[in-house]
């Protein structure tokens, strides 16, 4: 890939076959410094550039590529194909060896089974992001929704995140648990009361949810407020309490099994600290956890 540094100055083949003789004794010291040099050219320029691997949850596909490009514009760090899933999905990636070097949830929860699994290092641990949780319609719809309770009486589905390994899902059910629409406060512990039983249409992810929505399928869903950014065709039709579901956090840490631990963490501070990235995260709805 380099060029190998060449010698300094050139000499004629007379010069070189008449010198030959004379030049024999020190030809050691003459080709030594030049080797030398050579030698350390190759090491440094054999040396790679960091590619980090990241796992995060889907809801941050529009916004952490964004991110990742301002970063490697200024460090020159680049990164592996990054995984965007669910975040129980993740995390089981990871429980299958995975090669993984910073991970980042949707939910503590998430994080709190990834730690204790020992797949992250537990000191480099940071609560990146907050987000708010919303019911959405299709765009321009005439679908109103003015309580958490009103989607009982909706006339058609509902789509809602499979709360076993979506985030936004066990959210929704802890809201929907405070108004005695599910019998669970943990979100992932109960059932849909028979009001609404019949009519939640349960999705793999985030982004499957508002799809049921913007295509009509379902009539309104519960995203994070971050996902309004991130999906054509659907639209907020109501912010629920921050008081009737547990705070929305991504976690973030290095990966117990990196090989780039150091680069991993420095990428996390830089999500937080850098004003460039802040500004991405805010045009996408995200607000860093204080």
């Amino acid at each position: 890939m380099f060029d190998m540094v060449s010698r300094r100055g050139f000499v004629s083949l007379s010069a070189v076959a008449a010198a030959g003789l004379g030049l024999a004794g020190c030809s050691g010291n003459n080709t030594s410094e030049p080797a030398g040099s050579d030698a350390g050219s190759a090491k440094a320029s054999s040396k790679k550039a960091v590619e980090l691997q990241v796992f995060a949850a889907n809801s941050l596909e529009k916004a952490l590529p964004e991110v990742q490009e301002l970063y490697t514009d200024q460090t020159g760090t680049t990164f592996v194909d990054t995984q965007f899933k669910a975040s129980g999905d993740l995390v089981e990636q990871m429980r299958a060896g995975a090669a993984v070097d910073v991970l980042i949830t949707a939910s503590k929860g998430t994080m709190d089974d990834a730690e204790a699994a020992g797949l992250v290092d537990t000191d480099t641990r940071e609560d990146m992001f907050v987000n708010d949780l919303v019911i959405i319609r299709a765009e321009g719809s005439d679908t109103k929704v003015e309580a958490i309770a009103d989607v009982a009486n909706l006339d058609g589905k509902i789509a809602i995140g499979d709360a076993k390994t979506v985030p936004a899902g066990k959210y929704a059910n802890q809201a929907l648990a405070s108004v005695g629409l599910y019998t669970g406060t943990e979100g992932d512990d109960g059932e849909y009361a028979p009001e609404i039983a019949d009519k939640v249409a349960l999705a793999d992810k985030v982004g499957t949810a508002a799809a049921y929505v913007s295509t009509g399928d379902c009539v309104a869903g519960f995203v994070y407020s971050s996902d309004i950014y991130r999906y054509d065709g659907i639209e907020e039709a109501f912010v629920c309490p921050g008081d009737s579901h547990k705070p929305i956090v991504y976690p973030g840490a290095v990966a117990e099994s990196s090989e780039h631990a150091d680069e991993a963490k420095a990428f996390i501070d830089f999500c937080l600290s850098n004003k460039k990235a802040q500004k991405i995260w805010a045009k996408y709805g995200f607000e860093l956890s204080e």
